[in-house]
């Protein structure tokens, strides 16, 4: 059998036993279908590749709303679930950071040389989780208009957010491999498919959210499930990934003036467990998080990398995988009237004097590993604010003072001070130019967002990156370190894919 026939067969096989395939078409499948699929699988290539067993049901499987919904649900699937690697992003952007080092099979990444041959098995698993994710919102976006006991309302809102969790996905693809395959509900069958320039991408990205933000609603169902505003915030943070400042600013501003979000103000360290702690419904904050619970195997496993059994401040213990040091200079550096520097606590971790832990992601009530209830916080509100900041200080002549006021409310919040109302902490806009206001935002974003996997991806955007790793950690970051492996599997299977040019630099 030829490479191509056997494989197409594995992928037919791989979509329809996945566990992260829609329920709602295991449910909707008798047993007779069931013991025809099967019966298919397992029969000659060539008849399977003959009958084309992979279009078999999903062109009529929905049939109301609650098994479209049922269908989205899917897309999360592989985006929380506790048997995949999604979290490896949130990880490696930190370890990657200024302030942060890996411990064990994280230390690799303390070399900003590339991936080991660990990593490259972990970035590849993160790879499968991002297209299966992507597969499943396909499957929504062609087969959920098919649907006659539905509103259009309805679809419309069910395909805004398979459209909203694509871009999401492809948003951190693209960042993470730079240019790579683009999959939509056209091609999602074909295994043979062309790597696309990251400007490709970054447009496929903005037609999602245009979409997204015209039929989501303005209030999202259930927490964890993406707004309207939603939309506008991702689409803003794609703008000025992109350079497109007076788009993000404006698009920024838009979710700012709808009033919908404010900070959670602090008064103690131990508040700011009421923005990262398991125990939140929702918070005046959110924007936009990826939600876990305290249910066997619904917990996110981020937390477990950030603490020691020691310490009692997560119930599954915790690997300690990720900490730093106080004498590192970003600590160093640090103003101690700061509440956000007292999450960070001398616990001695086996790797030398001075190491240091967070607990920023804690959950003492978790019954095990799998539990934790602390949410994956993507977009929040003083991620707004700090979009809104950056992009208004450059993409006009320098800083406005709507762009220092939005950066004052992070940093009041941060001293326990009202975000809303002036401080004795604020900075002024006399003192900043287009140069030092931006130099200003990324010191101050590199405390806010601490161990969220924000770090490495804003230096490398900013062209910060490698100036600020040799400051705070003497190592050179190597063209190696940029961008992340296309997996292998993915450049031999894919025959429109030639392994010599499309590989990443160093792999």
């Amino acid at each position: 059998m030829k490479n191509y026939s056997l494989l197409k067969y594995l992928e037919m096989k791989k979509i329809l036993l996945s566990n992260s395939f829609p329920e709602v078409l295991l449910k909707l499948i008798h047993g007779s279908v069931i013991i025809m699929l099967f019966l298919l699988l397992f029969s000659s290539c060539s008849k399977i590749l003959e009958e084309k067993p992979k279009s078999l049901a999903i062109e009529t499987y929905y049939t109301t709303s609650g098994e479209i919904q049922t269908a989205v649900n899917s897309i999360y699937a592989p985006l929380r679930g506790a048997t995949n690697a999604f979290w490896y992003f949130i990880g490696v952007n930190t370890a990657h950071s200024d302030y942060a080092y890996g411990r064990g099979s994280w230390a690799g990444l303390n070399d900003f040389d590339g991936f080991n041959g660990t990593w490259i098995t972990r970035t590849n698993q993160c790879w499968t989780s991002a297209y299966q994710s992507i597969r499943n919102a396909n499957i929504v976006i062609k087969n959920a208009p098919l649907s006659k006991g539905s509103t259009k309302a309805d679809i419309d809102g069910f395909v805004a957010e398979a459209k909203f969790l694509r871009a999401f996905v492809y948003f951190i693809i693209v960042r993470e491999w730079g240019g790579v395959p683009i999959r939509t509900e056209s091609n999602m069958r074909d295994v043979d498919c062309k790597k696309s320039t990251t400007q490709e991408i970054y447009n496929f990205i903005i037609s999602d959210l245009k979409e997204a933000e015209t039929n989501l609603p303005d209030v999202a169902a259930v927490s964890g499930r993406p707004s309207k505003w939603a939309a506008k915030t991702l689409l803003a943070d794609v703008y000025l990934q992109i350079e497109k400042f007076a788009e993000a600013r404006d698009k920024a501003n838009e979710v700012i003036q709808a009033n919908k979000y404010s900070l959670v103000v602090v008064n103690s360290v131990d508040d700011f467990q009421k923005i990262f702690g398991p125990t939140p419904v929702t918070t005046a904050e959110e924007i936009f998080y990826l939600k876990f619970s305290h249910d066997p195997g619904q917990g996110t496993q981020w937390p477990l990398l950030l603490n020691h059994p020691g310490t009692k401040l997560l119930g599954g213990g915790g690997v300690y995988g990720i900490h730093s040091y106080n004498y590192n200079p970003v600590y160093q550096n640090w103003d101690g009237n700061d509440l956000r520097k007292g999450l960070w606590y001398l616990w001695d971790i086996g790797v030398g004097p001075g190491s240091i832990l967070s607990k920023k992601f804690i959950d003492p009530t978790a019954i095990d590993g799998g539990s934790n209830g602390n949410p994956e916080t993507y977009y929040r509100y003083a991620d707004l604010l700090l979009i809104y900041a950056e992009a208004a200080g450059r993409a006009g002549s320098g800083p406005t003072a709507e762009a220092i006021e939005a950066l004052n409310k992070v940093h009041r919040r941060a001293y326990g001070y009202n975000p809303t109302t002036s401080s004795v902490v604020d900075f002024k806009l006399t003192d900043y130019t287009t140069t030092s206001f931006l130099d200003l935002i990324v010191k101050e974003r590199g405390y806010e967002f601490q161990l969220e996997g924000k770090r490495y991806l804003e230096l490398r955007r900013t062209g910060k990156l490698k100036a600020i790793i040799l400051a705070a950690k003497g190592k050179i970051v190597s063209d190696k370190d940029l961008l992340w492996p296309i997996p292998v599997d993915e450049l031999t299977g894919n025959k429109a894919l030639n392994p010599a040019t499309d590989q990443n630099p160093g792999y």
